[in-house]
């Protein structure tokens, strides 16, 4: 659920946006940047400084995106017959519950939509990490809230196309 969550943001909703602003220059350029931080950012002690630098450049590229992503998905809920209100509430709530800027606000929105909680203590690589809790637990996670939070995807990302389509539409005076 967090990692469709967060691509929302990372491989649909930014990459469009870019599109939008600068033509396909800009989006590859946002996703460059992105593929980087994917790659180095923070990960290696040999690649320290370029991905401290990505990651950064990473963080200042998804500022705008990941604040429209919530927005969207927010908006998508209520499409989708979930409650829309509860997903922008949480998602404001929480959006800075996460070690990123960015990746709280997507997170947030869909945990407030399925009325999950996102987060907390988990293991990576048989260690314990304690990151803090998003969304309240109103039921269990499912394996359904995967094609839940797909779907979400699917309808935010639909709105993003049409808003920057017609954004774009309007910028060029065509009806």
């Amino acid at each position: 659920v967090e990692t469709v969550a967060e691509n929302t943001v990372d491989g649909i909703i930014a990459p469009l946006f870019f599109l939008f602003l600068g033509g396909a220059p800009l989006a590859m350029a946002y996703k460059a940047v992105n593929t980087l931080d994917s790659m180095v950012g923070y990960k290696h002690e040999k690649y320290r400084a370029i991905g401290m630098v990505s990651a950064r450049m990473d963080d200042v590229a998804n500022y705008l995106p990941a604040r429209l992503s919530w927005l969207l998905l927010g908006i998508a809920a209520g499409l989708c017959r979930l409650s829309g209100w509860r997903a922008l509430r949480i998602g404001w709530r929480d959006r800075y519950n996460h070690s990123s800027p960015n990746c709280a606000w997507s997170e947030a929105c869909v945990a407030g939509a399925l009325g999950i909680q996102l987060g907390g203590p988990n293991n990576y690589f048989g260690e314990r990490v304690d990151k803090p809790w998003i969304g309240d637990a109103q039921r269990d996670i499912s394996v359904d809230d995967i094609s839940r939070t797909i779907r979400l995807m699917w309808v935010a990302s639909t709105l993003a196309l049409a808003l920057f389509i017609a954004a774009r539409c309007g910028l060029s005076g065509v009806a």
